[in-house]
């Protein structure tokens, strides 16, 4: 089985930030991941910007963005039809998890 892709959204080059502590695990475990950030930046060998690129095969978006920036990614995300959508604590949305459970997304 290959590793399955993973967008971080609301990466970030600071080593306190959780999204960074994910892409550090994810990469331990040599799952390929992509990012987004508010500043363009690298983690690793995870070189990411500010675009939201049309990234092909998603598997999993995680979120480390709080819940009143995410509307500006709903459609980002939904496009890429990923298997699902992970909300890390405070990013919880319930109107994100209703659009996504409408999608078939987990």
């Amino acid at each position: 089985m290959g590793s399955k892709k993973t967008l971080v959204i609301g990466a970030s080059e600071k080593t306190e930030r959780y999204s960074n502590k994910a892409i550090h695990m994810l990469r331990k475990y040599n799952h390929e991941v992509v990012a987004i950030g508010n500043k363009a930046g690298m983690v690793q060998d995870i070189s990411f910007g500010t675009e939201k690129t049309t990234f092909e095969n998603i598997d999993t978006v995680t979120l480390y963005i709080g819940e009143k920036h995410q509307p500006e990614y709903y459609d980002y995300i939904l496009s890429l039809h990923p298997n699902r959508i992970i909300f890390n604590p405070g990013t919880e949305n319930d109107e994100f998890v209703h659009l996504a459970k409408a999608q078939h997304i987990e």
